[in-house]
């Protein structure tokens, strides 16, 4: 039977591939949002920064030298990973991301999809037009493919775990293609980074699983998510193959407002394999950016049997306005 040897999760904002004196384009952009979540409401800039104590409150964190030190930490983090994977090297990851209309638009939004390509592309941004792509496509540390490349998947598994979660009673969609969309080839920010930059464009054999975590009104509960991870982990060590399988989450943790108490919880919650802790926040407190954890809370779900402890590498609360928006960088390990 298959073995779970590695759980991971990392975050993937654009403040990973942009230098600190950089941050200030995602600032502007938080300026001009007209709705920022925070605790279950959206707020113009403006009516953020008096909500969240005033224009002075998050001065501290906003110190240039603060921004470096942050920004340096998060790269040793990506680089302890990577290292991490390429030690343990399983002959197979399955990549729990959310697509923010790359793959899907409102004409069809699965909640839960499962790649089963025989392959999946990545390619460099053809230009700065498309929306924010240069956030991820031609930052200075996106580490973006030089070309279009295909890299290799594991189709087998992904339809086995697409045949096995329907079983389970999971209302599953699957592709075996995504459209060819300009900015990125196939495959949308959450995967290929984890392509680009944990795996440095040396892809291990995966199975992408798309979550909707951002767009209403089939966004996958976390209760739900939880119970994903649970059956995905009863469904891999039930698989007919020796080989060996990670689960790696991408995104999170709180963003585009950092909420420090809900990622202490989710953070504690992950360290004691609490599913109270993970599941008993509403589910309206997961949205825009912070909806990400999702992807963590279902491999905390594959985790809660497997014997495997979880390392927290480090937690970066990378703020960039007065108003306290930034993203929570977070990385992890079970190991």
């Amino acid at each position: 039977m298959a073995k779970i040897v590695l759980g991971m999760g990392s975050s993937h904002g654009p403040q990973l591939g942009l230098n600190p004196e950089q941050w200030e384009r995602r600032a502007q952009a938080d300026r001009a949002n007209p709705a920022l979540w925070y605790r279950g409401k959206t707020y113009a800039f403006p009516e953020l920064v008096e909500t969240r104590g005033g224009p002075d409150k998050f001065n501290s964190q906003l110190d240039a030298g603060k921004a470096q030190a942050r920004f340096d930490a998060c790269q040793r983090a990506i680089a302890h990973l990577s290292e991490t994977l390429d030690r343990v090297r399983p002959d197979v990851c399955v990549i729990l991301g959310d697509d923010q209309h790359e793959a899907f638009e409102d004409d069809n939004m699965p909640a839960i999809n499962v790649y089963w390509g025989d392959t999946i592309d990545d390619a460099p941004a053809e230009s700065e037009d498309w929306g924010q792509a240069w956030m991820y496509t031609t930052a200075p540390h996106g580490n973006a493919p030089g070309q279009r490349i295909s890299h290799p998947t594991d189709a087998k598994l992904g339809r086995y775990l697409i045949e096995t979660l329907i079983e389970a009673g999971f209302d599953i969609a699957h592709s075996k293609y995504l459209p060819d969309i300009h900015h990125h080839g196939t495959i949308g920010h959450a995967f290929y980074y984890v392509y680009r930059r944990l795996m440095n464009n040396e892809v291990i054999p995966n199975v992408p699983i798309l979550l909707n975590t951002y767009y209403p009104p089939n966004q996958v509960p976390v209760k739900r998510c939880y119970a994903l991870g649970k059956a995905l982990r009863q469904a891999i060590e039930a698989w007919d193959s020796d080989k060996t399988v990670a689960l790696i989450a991408s995104g999170g943790l709180s963003h585009f407002v950092i909420e420090e108490d809900l990622d202490e919880q989710i953070i504690d919650g992950l360290r004691t394999k609490s599913e109270e802790k993970l599941t008993s926040l509403p589910d309206v407190r997961f949205n825009s950016g912070t909806s990400e954890i999702r992807n963590w809370i279902a491999v905390a779900g594959a985790m809660e049997n497997a014997d495997l402890a979880m390392n927290l590498v480090d937690y970066q609360p990378c703020y960039r306005t007065e108003a306290g928006t930034g993203c929570a960088m977070t990385f992890a390990e079970w190991l």
